[in-house]
This record gives C-alpha cells, structure tokens and sequence, in this order.
C-alpha cells in the first residue's frame, strides 16, 4: 500500500473517531434536550409532499403486507416493526414512514385509522434495539413524513394521542440535532432539512428557525457546487434533494418567512444540472452510484424548473462534459474523485461517457440497481463496469476493502484515484471535439489515459481514440495489457461483424449504427445492465484488447448507417477512418 494511500486511510479513520467522540460527549436525553428549546405544543402548518402516492397501496397496506424494495413482507397479526426485515432497504423504507403518502391518497376513515394505528404502534415501542432506525438518513426521512402526513394521522384523534404524537416527533428531533456531527454528504444535508422542516412546523421555534436556516445555508454552500452539481458527483444526489429543498421553500413562503438566499441560489442552480445528466429518453447517465430515477417524481422536479432551457455544455466544478449534435448527446466523465468523505458511492469512471440517438440509449455504464445495491456495489464501482479503458484489469480509483474499516467509516471510500484529470473542448469545422486524460494507472503503472472524442455536427458519427501511454520521459511499469469497453443498453441488438472489426448495432427504431475499430480485432461479449427499472438485465459489451507495447492508441467510430445490413457493410468497406489527434 502507497504512504500517501495509508495517510489517506488514516485521516478518514481519525475524522470517523473525532466526529463520534464529539457526538458522545453530547451526552444522553438530557443533553439533547438542551439543543432545541422551546415549547413545541402544537403543529401549524405540514410540509408537500412532492413524491408520487399510490391508492392502491393503501389496501396492501390494510392487509399487513408491506412491498419495499422489491420484497414483500406480511404481518399475520403481528406487529410489522417487530419482524426480521428481509432486507436492509426495506427497512430503511419501513422505517423512513414514507409509505404514509398511500394511506393519505385513498383519504378514507379506514386508512386514517390504520396510519394511527401503525405509528402508534412505532411510538409505543420505540425502546427497540434497531441500529438503522438511529441512522441518519433514515431518522431525517422518518421526521420528515411525520411532518408532512401530520393530517393524515391527526386529523381524527383526540388529545391524548395527539400529546403522544408531538411527545414521539419531539424525541426524534432532539436525537437528529447531532446526527450533523456523524455523517457527512447527502445524509448531512437531508437531517439539517428535516430540522429545518421541524422549526417551521412546530410552534415556538422561531429561535430554532433562523439558527437551522443558517447551519442548512452553509452546509448548502459547501455540497451544492457553482455550476449545480452535489459534491459526490452522484447524479441521484439532485433528485434526492430536490424533492425535499423544493417543499421546504414552499414552507417558508407559507409561513411568511423569507427562504434563505442560499436556499434559493442552490434550487437555482441544481436544476438546470438535473438537465444536464439526462438523455433524450428522460433517463439519467449512470455515473457514481446512480441508479433508475422515479419518472413521475423527475417529471414533478422538472415542473419547478422556470427555465425550460437547453442544458450547458460544460460543468466544469462537478466534472462532467456533454455534448449535443443533431438528435445524438454524450455525456462525459471528466472530473476527479470526490473528497475520500463523501465517496462512499463513487464509481473508478474516470473518462467514461454515455451516448445516446433521440430517445434510445446506446452506450451505457452499468449503473447500479434501486434494490439490493450492496450485493453489486463490488462490481459496479469497478473501472470494468464503465464505458472507459481498463488497464491490466485495474481500477482508476482504489478503495477501502478491509471489512473491519468498511464497518468503522459505514461504507468504502476512495482511497486513491485520479489527481489530475484534464479536457479540453474546441469546435472543429464539422463538428466538436474533446480531447481528456486522467493520471488514475501513473503510480501503479506508470502510464496516463488520454481520450480525444470528436462528434460531428449532424450528430451522425462519434469518432474516438484512446492511448494509454507513459508520462513524458516515464516509462510503462510491468504487463502493458489494456481493455477497452463499450457497454451497450439493453434495448440495442448488437451483432459481430464477419471481419471481425466491428459491430452492428439496431435500435429499437430500427436505427442502424455501426461500431468500427478497422485496426484491432474487436469482441462482443456479455455485460449485466443494473439501472433497469425491472432490476438488473443481460446485455453486452464491445471489447477491444490490446498492448500498450504494441499499439499506442486504439481508434474507433459509431457511425449511423442505413437500416440494411449490406448496404452498411459495403459503406465500410468505401470508407477509410480518419486520424484523431492524440
């Protein structure tokens, strides 16, 4: 392991032990309820609710069976909070109450009985040893869904249970006061939310207000970037925290109080970044962590945006470049690693792209599913799981891989990757051309991947051209072998041609696209799809191998052809490929 790795290691170990120290030092209920003064003995007022509810869930609920995640787990007269969970993400859904909004939907006597009834049953038993109850997210989501189905639960009670409620919701916000000093990223910012939700919804908290306003500003100037981006570079980082930044404005404008300016700044400027990573299918690029997006929430989200303009082109604080010809976008990965802190999802795709014609994606990362993440999180932050080079079968980023460390920093970090990722944007007479690099393989292997894309203007043909060569006046350091992948969407058949130098591509338009490398021998082999909204799904990948001893750089194109196989194959044949500059 390299010193300036270990050093790494250390720094997070010792920030995870500082944070915890200070977080017991606070001390027990006592102390806690020191941190929100003030007499909370009524509701005035419950936040939106921007996520989709469902009616029909209501009566499944009724029955005692509850669907998470993809599991189904049913009660037979026993309490749902007393049962194994089947998984931790429907346990997290459980427990997060955000199920509330499908009892609130069907808004009948019955279900406002049974959602009493359920919390009820949480809140009179909240002595239960669940170590992800106390989580922070979890803990953030649950605060805020009791908030916003307050009418739900409330609204046929009596007093009695109403002093419980308060009693329950006033225990839970005192124990997130100082969740802020564990965690940092989304979690961080998703419990200085619900704070700030608390504040606004209770009564007698006008202390409360300005000092969770001002915590959640600066921690909002910090995560959220200049152009827009979140500090993780996680796509799903924006739709996860505008569906809750964009009722909490809504709640200052209902109580009269003016939202702060950087609320409103970083609202402004994460939406057109939400434009930015989607493709003409409405899908996100799969880039750290991301996972499939509820159409209908991203539908609600983009209805905010006052805009409605054309993406930009460059993000150059998050590190991400797209470009847009004619009916065709690609999207590119070229930005560093996020600090080691909030790297718990980030993927080794340094230089990887996405690219996509009209409304059909053809060139994909992997992704990661919704459901059941930690068993592919493995593989899906691996450099093979991206559209990208691959050398002598390493990653670009290294992580934490020890369980005990997993455990102690709640996940793994990035422990070393790229330092220095470079790109480079002009416009040529037909079109645009990017060229990157990245310093990922430089210590282990001594060489820098550099990759020049160039799209012509019509959006009809992507050319590229990938090097992985030595530093100047370096050398490379042991094997030389290299992988280049291309992994496809699902929806494309893709067949080899018989030279074996290329492959043809249908859409499901019936747009033809043909892939060519005319200088090496290219392969399709098998490739696992995770983002789909069914679960992970087969799909292949075009893969070209080579050594770096032996070719400098491999060149290839995506061409759109027309929709006869002959007439593609004899278009190749007349045509000669054309030199990208390295």
């Amino acid at each position: 392991m390299s010193v300036a790795r270990s050093r790494r290691i250390s720094t997070l170990i010792a920030g995870r032990f500082a944070r915890s120290m200070v977080a017991r030092a606070s001390g027990g209920t006592v102390a806690l309820s020191r941190l929100w003064p003030g007499r909370a003995d009524r509701l005035i007022i419950a936040p939106h609710d921007l996520r989709t509810a469902d009616a029909t869930r209501a009566a499944e609920i009724y029955a005692g069976r509850f669907v998470f995640a993809g599991k189904i787990v049913t009660c037979h007269g026993r309490s749902i909070f007393d049962l194994e969970p089947p998984s931790e993400d429907w346990e997290a859904a459980l427990l997060g109450f955000g199920w509330l909004r499908h009892l609130r939907a069907a808004d009948t006597a019955l279900t406002r009985a049974n959602a009493r009834s359920l919390v009820d049953d949480w809140i009179s038993n909240q002595a239960r040893k669940r170590p992800l109850e106390h989580r922070a997210d979890v803990r953030a989501r649950r605060v805020i869904s009791l908030l916003s189905q307050a009418p739900l639960v409330l609204g046929d009670t009596d007093g009695k249970f109403y002093r419980k409620y308060l009693r329950g919701l006033g225990r839970e916000i005192r124990y997130l006061r100082y969740s802020t000093l564990d965690n940092d990223g989304v979690p961080r910012l998703q419990v200085l939310i619900a704070l700030c939700y608390a504040s606004l919804c209770l009564a007698n908290q006008a202390r409360n207000i300005k000092t969770t306003s001002r915590k959640l500003s600066d921690e909002l100037q910090r995560q959220i970037l200049p152009d827009g981006g979140h500090i993780s570079r996680n796509p799903g980082a924006l739709v996860e925290l505008l569906s809750d930044l964009l009722p909490l404005r809504q709640t200052f404008a209902a109580r009269n109080i003016p939202p702060p300016p950087a609320l409103l700044n970083a609202i402004d400027r994460m939406m057109p970044m939400l434009r930015f990573f989607r493709h003409g299918d409405g899908s996100f690029a799969l880039f750290n962590g991301m996972s499939t997006a509820p159409s209908d929430l991203v539908a609600t989200l983009l209805a905010y945006d006052d805009t409605h303009g054309v993406p930009m082109a460059n993000m150059p604080h998050t590190g991400f470049q797209r470009i847009d010809a004619g009916a065709s976008t690609v999207i590119i990965d070229t930005g560093p690693p996020p600090p080691p802190s909030v790297s718990q999802d980030a993927h080794a795709g340094s230089l990887s792209f996405e690219f996509s014609s009209g409304v059909n994606r053809i060139v994909v990362n992997c992704g990661m599913p919704s459901t059941g993440r930690d068993n592919w999180r493995p593989f899906a932050r691996t450099t093979a799981a991206h559209s990208t080079l691959t050398y002598h079968e390493a990653s670009s980023c290294q992580f934490v891989e020890l369980s005990a460390m997993k455990r102690l920093l709640r996940g793994a970090p990035i422990t070393s990757g790229p330092g220095k990722v470079e790109s480079h944007r002009e416009a040529i007479p037909d079109g645009d051309m990017l060229t990157t690099s990245h310093d990922g393989y430089l210590s282990r292997f001594g060489i820098i991947h550099r990759r020049v894309l160039m799209i012509s203007q019509d959006g009809t043909r992507l050319e590229g051209a990938d090097s992985p060569s030595p530093a100047p006046g370096g050398r490379i350091k042991g094997d030389a072998d290299f992988v280049l992948r291309f992994h496809l969407h699902p929806s494309v058949k893709a067949s080899r041609l018989s030279d074996a130098r290329g492959v043809m591509l249908v859409l499901p338009n019936r747009d033809v696209w043909t892939f060519e490398a005319v200088d090496d021998k290219v392969d399709l082999e098998d490739s696992v799809f995770l983002a789909g909204n069914d679960g992970p799904r087969r799909t292949s990948q075009i893969v070209i191998r080579q050594d770096a001893r032996q070719a400098s750089s491999v060149r290839w194109s995506f061409v759109r052809s027309s929709t006869s196989a002959s007439a593609t194959t004899a278009r190749r044949n007349a045509r000669r490929e054309p030199e990208l500059p390295l």
